[in-house]
């Protein structure tokens, strides 16, 4: 399978009865946004197809990911996300529209789930579901050899993707682990609004990571 098709085949993706109602559910409920077109359907993953890093989130947010179809486009975790990008060297501009002609260079993102869960909480069930998707995808990312998970949902979840015992990798921030094949897997706070207002992530604090994973791919 290549990229297009995957794309076309995630897309039309309705396995889970409670994330495709939830995300279309959600179309215009926000002030902010009434009257705007949603996505409303699973997101695909976004950036460079022979990217050697892999950012690896945890769902599309409701009013974020699940209306403009970009992973962390369009609230608080990509306006906090793309500036630090582009101060990396991993992108060609600091933010990130639909329809703009944003270019990551050597970086993909995606998530472990591809449709906004209510509260931003997926159940296990909707996990394994969606896990056939990060197969393919991953898959298809040939070059890729450092896996930033953001999050512990997301490092699990890339934990079960490549068979490793979760008790063996815990989660923490800036946690390392050596994968087979030279390859490396990192874990950082995620980037959502929760964590970075809090003051629990910021933005030295994920640069450092950010800036980590990038030296272990090569970039």
């Amino acid at each position: 399978m290549e990229m297009p098709e995957f794309r076309e085949k995630l897309t039309a993706c309705r396995l889970c009865p409670r994330l495709v109602a939830w995300r279309e559910e959600v179309v215009g409920k926000k002030r902010a946004h009434r009257g705007e077109a949603y996505w409303a359907r699973p997101v695909p993953g976004f950036g460079d197809p022979e990217a050697r890093l892999v950012l690896f989130g945890l769902a599309p947010g409701a009013h974020g990911s699940n209306r403009t179809g970009r992973p962390f486009t369009g609230d608080a975790s990509g306006a906090f996300l793309y500036p630090l990008l582009y101060e990396a060297g991993l992108s060609s501009r600091p933010e990130s529209h639909p329809g703009d002609d944003l270019r990551l260079y050597g970086v993909y993102l995606t998530a472990a789930v591809r449709c906004a869960p209510p509260g931003n909480r997926p159940t296990r069930e909707e996990l394994r579901a969606c896990s056939r998707w990060t197969a393919v995808e991953l898959g298809l990312l040939e070059e890729a050899r450092v896996y930033l998970a953001l999050g512990r949902v997301a490092l699990e979840a890339l934990l079960e993707h490549f068979g490793l015992r979760k008790s063996t990798y815990p989660f923490f921030h800036g946690a390392h682990y050596p994968l087979p094949g030279g390859r490396h897997l990192l874990a950082s706070y995620h980037v959502s609004r929760q964590n970075t207002q809090t003051g629990r992530l910021t933005r030295e604090m994920f640069l450092e990571v950010l800036l980590k994973a990038k030296a272990l791919a090569g970039l």
